[in-house]
């Protein structure tokens, strides 16, 4: 069964969970590790669905540009 496409907020708040569980202090060492290893993979996930966000704001802002740039326009 494929996974669905998780949300940057739904990746977002796992990274916060884990940030929260490490700061109480709570956790083993082991469990420290883990959580840190997630906690990477998870800033990886976000860096990567930014940077495709942003290729699709610059691919629509460049083609917008022509049709909103108001100095362009005569009279």
């Amino acid at each position: 069964m494929p996974r669905k496409r998780e949300s940057y907020e739904d990746v977002m708040l796992e990274l916060e969970n884990i940030v929260n569980s490490m700061d109480t202090g709570g956790l083993s060492l082991e469990k420290s590790m883990k959580s840190y290893e997630e906690g990477i993979k998870l800033c990886n996930k976000l860096y990567k669905m930014l940077n495709e966000a942003e290729g699709r704001i610059k691919i629509l802002t460049e083609e917008g540009e022509k049709n909103f740039d108001s100095s362009q326009e005569t009279n």
